[in-house]
């Protein structure tokens, strides 16, 4: 099945990025942290202050803007160093004070008070020895109540520093990237304004860093998330991005070239100070970013296709001998080549979920080499992964996992081996007692039995559901429903599917249930399908509620123009509508919304169930005939099960 990808908008390159950028600065231009003659400049002054805290006197360096005067009032920066560093790194390594003084002389910059401070609140704070002591890591953690209890209330007694929370920001790199996404998240009611740059591995789990996406939505002013793509800590960001989209909660989350050096941190201190204390235009957000993040669906290592946050797509090749290149992504995307003989082209925004795609190069349609494959539109084509809000029922977690086993058979019906994949829970080996129920799980057209295997994420989704408690411990088979005849509509026609139901009773159910520890009787066995999985569902499912109690149909139905095969099915409900209304325990029907290519066979179909008085439950998720609606029904229709 492939996702239809709406052209809402032009063909865009990444170098001069969306209209929505404005043509906004996408970095620091050349020069940006190198002095400039006959500008004001900026004074840093070193402090020391009581910290109750820690039980000394402590350092903390405050830079004060060009035209400095107490007698006006100031936001304040609280910038923050990384492990090995003291309240000097900054200054050694990064030359704030010179990107500042060029921010101001070029009039970017809102007048600011920007303090950099120790960050390892303990009376010996240098950075020495063994930095990575448990003692050293503990004070950045201690730091939080110095900050708040004795350096910011020093700050604004000796400087005329404004003291509402919309006028403080915390901005940090690396270690102190960490700390500031713990500490201005942690108290949104005295920062409105928190940037981390690489930020480190003592950063909290994004769950506690925005408990309530909600009020972190209604009180931040900005959330900045920055980082190198060279930089072994790139996914505490990701997780971190990856949570904010999930739950609504506006920010930047902006990838560049580097590593976990100065480089990355000096421009995200350009970027990010420019933002500060100004009004902010959230739909701009998505936009201020360089690069994208690999997409999840690329193989090992490979930096393309890159997802953009407003979730546009960049796709990039190096084929220099090609003299036309295509992205084929439901619709056709031209490439545009550089000197280097690289093919780039960044897309629309795209919809949540797999999408499958070709390149096609001087008219040959080929997979991607930097992406997975997918058994999916009658071939192997590549797939990418497009992250989509209300989608951690299937993202992984820290539960039990259960496991997808292959097996292999011989079928008598077709004179051929074929196989299917079981998933079998995580209490499978450990309980052998126990004896489970099944569902039979079957994929759509041009799809094959690793479907729901790959593209379905079958396993995750039944790992969450067991281990929330929301569905019973269950096998999942998914077979092939491919049946080696006819192609297109001649492929639903009565005999393909007669010989599916052969199959699946001759042979599949014999060799699942002689094979694994199987609850027996029809209240143990479930069949499901999406698209023509569906259609086989409702073929053998319906004929057949002696061997199963529950049916899911997904996206389908029977053909409203097809009154050959359709009429035979209504004459055999209205026969045996009491038979099937007492045997079923559930026939549960679902749509992906109009949109969905099935809608209207599905609708029709139901108006003749209630003709003919055949009960069901119908639900509707919008989406269309994609995946992540398909992915939806499996979690929707596997918590009503056994």
């Amino acid at each position: 099945m492939r996702n239809i990808v709406p052209a809402i908008l032009s063909v865009m390159l990444l170098s001069t990025g969306s209209a929505l950028a404005q043509k906004t600065i996408m970095e620091a231009p050349r020069g940006f942290d190198q002095p400039a003659a006959g500008i004001t400049t900026g004074k840093l002054d070193s402090i020391s202050y009581t910290s109750k805290t820690v039980g000394t006197v402590r350092k903390a360096l405050v830079y004060t803007p060009p035209g400095y005067s107490k007698k006006k009032k100031y936001p304040v920066l609280y910038l923050l160093h990384g492990i090995g560093g003291d309240e000097k790194e900054w200054l050694k390594g990064g030359r704030p004070q010179v990107i500042l003084d060029n921010l101001y002389a070029a009039g970017k910059l809102k007048p600011m008070l920007v303090v950099m401070p120790n960050g390892r609140a303990m009376k010996d704070d240098r950075p020495i020895g063994n930095i990575y002591g448990p003692d050293k890591v503990a004070a950045f953690a201690n730091f939080e109540q110095d900050l708040l209890t004795d350096l910011i209330p020093y700050i604004e007694k000796h400087y005329p520093a404004l003291k509402n929370r919309e006028d403080r920001a915390i901005a940090g790199l690396s270690m102190g990237g960490g700390q500031s996404l713990n500490f201005g998240l942690g108290h949104l009611d005295k920062f409105a304004w928190v940037g981390g740059f690489s930020s480190a591995p003592n950063t909290k789990q994004p769950e506690q860093l925005v408990p309530d996406p909600a009020k972190a939505k209604k009180q931040l002013k900005l959330l900045w998330i920055s980082c190198g793509d060279q930089d072994g800590l790139l996914p505490i960001s990701q997780r971190t991005h990856d949570y904010l989209y999930e739950h609504n909660v506006p920010h930047v989350y902006y990838l560049e070239a580097g590593g976990h050096d100065f480089k990355v941190w000096k421009n995200g201190l350009y970027m990010f100070s420019q933002q500060l204390f100004k009004p902010v235009d959230v739909a701009a957000l998505p936009t201020y970013t360089v690069l994208g993040a690999p997409a999840s669906t690329n193989v090992r290592n490979a930096k393309y296709p890159q997802i953009l946050p407003d979730n546009r797509a960049v796709f990039r090749l190096k084929a220099p001998g090609v003299q036309k290149a295509q992205l084929d992504l439901g619709r056709k995307y031209d490439m545009v080549k550089d000197s280097t003989g690289t093919w780039t082209v960044t897309t629309d925004t795209l919809s949540r979920g797999l999408h499958y795609y070709s390149l096609v190069l001087d008219d040959l349609p080929i997979a991607d080499p930097a992406s997975d494959t997918f058994y999916g539109m009658g071939r192997m084509a590549s797939g990418i992964e497009i992250p989509g809000r209300g989608t951690g029922f299937y993202a992984l977690r820290d539960v039990p996992h259960g496991e997808v086993r292959e097996r292999r058979y011989f079928s008598k019906v077709t004179n051929s081996w074929r196989r299917f994949f079981v998933y079998t829970p995580a209490d499978y080996d450990a309980n052998t007692a126990a004896k489970y129920p099944v569902l039979y799980l079957l994929h759509g057209g041009g799809e094959d039995e690793t479907g729901w295997v790959k593209q379905g994420k079958t396993d995750v989704i039944l790992d969450n559901l067991i281990a929330d408690k929301k569905a019973k411990p269950m096998l999942v088979v998914m077979l092939d429903g491919n049946m080696d005849g006819p192609g297109g509509l001649a492929g639903f026609g009565e005999p393909t599917l007669k010989r599916f139901e052969d199959e699946l009773k001759q042979t599949v159910l014999p060799v699942v249930e002689s094979n694994y520890r199987v609850a027996p009787g029809a209240q143990n066995r479930a069949l499901a399908g999406l698209s023509m999985g569906g259609l086989q569902t409702l073929y053998a499912g319906i004929k057949n509620t002696d061997m199963f109690s529950y049916l899911g149909v997904f996206s389908s139905g029977f053909f409203a123009n097809n009154a050959a095969l359709s009429d035979p099915q209504y004459a055999y409900m209205k026969a045996n509508a009491g038979t099937i209304n007492t045997n079923l325990k559930q026939l549960w029907l679902s749509m992906g919304g109009p949109e969905d290519i099935a809608y209207a066979n599905n609708k029709v179909m139901r108006a003749k169930m209630d003709e003919l008085g055949i009960k069901y439950v119908y639900s509707e998720y919008p989406g269309g005939h994609t995946w992540p609606v398909w992915r939806h029904d499996l979690y929707q229709f596997a918590q009503k099960l056994f």
